[in-house]
């Protein structure tokens, strides 16, 4: 049966890992390295499908725990799935929820079955497993899936990430024997292991054996300085297969993305653009750029010289700064198609 994702590898750089590759999907075929805007609740924040279209975007992360918690993976199953519930006709990519949990719910317990915990809106007793994971993203109907991982903190002891390591290993094995879609979505698993290498380097093992479609390097990201991320990515990337699409979690800022390409990882995602555009930040070509200064209220040239998007044609810093302290919605679109574009 032919797999639901597939990569094929372009060319690869001689001396670093870096590799230019294509990832096909049952929503279209994008090149890589790609780095995937968030859409959290099924959107994009302050920006339409139109205009992610617009700026050549391929491919779209949403997040299963939030859609599991509203509207409900039953009703975005109702309307047709994700792809037509947010009208959306490219390639989307769930989480399992697995982060969110352990990063945002209170009151947790994990055990071998799974996690319980409390739901954030409403307090009500919640449960996620392996199997629970699958059903909800089969039910979302994305392209690509994660398993449901423990992302432990990148501090914690030897001890505590080598027992973590070995259920989510184990949980990804559950994972896989649940997915119903397997033709026409992909189930990715994730490695994990701190920054230990051999924990990383048993992950990996563990993961390769079972033969996913592609591979998701987690617990990046999370505190550790960026020397000690490029460290775990040189020793944990080359463990991967080169015949599939390698996903670093939750990485975002520019320099992290150049470091994560150089040591040949394929994509990358970040709430980061849309998080500093609402407050008045823009990713550049010339780097980073606080429109929000007052230096900037008498500046009537574009945001961005090198782009040619319709916000750096049409509109000034001047402007999107009257936007921002007026408090104004518009301004968060304008700065995140600049960003994006860019």
């Amino acid at each position: 049966m032919q797999p639901a994702i597939t990569y094929r590898l372009i060319k690869k750089e001689k001396h670093t890992g870096a590799r230019l590759g294509e990832i096909t999907t049952p929503h279209g075929t994008f090149r890589t390295p790609i780095f995937m805007p968030v859409g959290t609740q099924a959107t994009v924040k302050t920006l339409s499908p139109e205009e992610l279209d617009d700026m050549n975007a391929t491919i779209i992360l949403a997040n299963t725990y939030h859609l599991w918690l509203r509207p409900g993976e039953d009703i975005v199953e109702e309307a047709g799935g994700l792809h037509k519930f947010m009208n959306w006709n490219k390639g989307i990519l769930t989480d399992s929820g697995g982060f969110q949990v352990f990063s945002l719910a209170k009151n947790r317990d994990i055990t071998e079955k799974g996690v319980t915990f409390k739901n954030e809106i409403n307090g009500a007793n919640m449960f996620l497993s392996p199997e629970k994971a699958m059903a909800i993203e089969n039910a979302l109907g994305p392209d690509i899936m994660m398993s449901l991982d423990e992302c432990p903190p990148y501090f914690e002891s030897y001890d505590y990430v080598k027992k973590s390591v070995e259920r989510t290993s184990r949980w990804a094995e559950r994972g896989l024997k649940a997915h119903k879609n397997p033709d026409w979505q992909g189930l990715f698993g994730i490695v994990q292991g701190a920054g230990f290498e051999d924990l990383r380097k048993q992950s990996a093992k563990d993961l390769v054996s079972l033969d996913f479609p592609g591979y998701s390097i987690g617990g990046l990201s999370v505190g550790e300085s960026k020397s000690e991320m490029n460290r775990v990515l040189d020793f944990t990337a080359p463990l991967l297969p080169e015949n599939k699409p390698r996903y670093l979690m939750g990485v975002g800022a520019t320099d992290s993305l150049i470091d994560g390409v150089i040591r040949g990882v394929d994509m990358f995602d970040c709430v980061l653009p849309t998080r500093i555009a609402r407050r008045g930040t823009v990713m550049t070509s010339h780097g980073r750029l606080v429109v929000k200064n007052a230096k900037y209220a008498r500046d009537f040239t574009p945001m961005d010289d090198q782009c040619d998007c319709y916000a750096c044609r049409n509109y000034t810093r001047a402007y999107i700064r009257h936007l921002i302290k007026a408090d104004e919605t518009l301004e968060c679109g304008y700065v995140h198609y600049i960003t994006y574009t860019t």
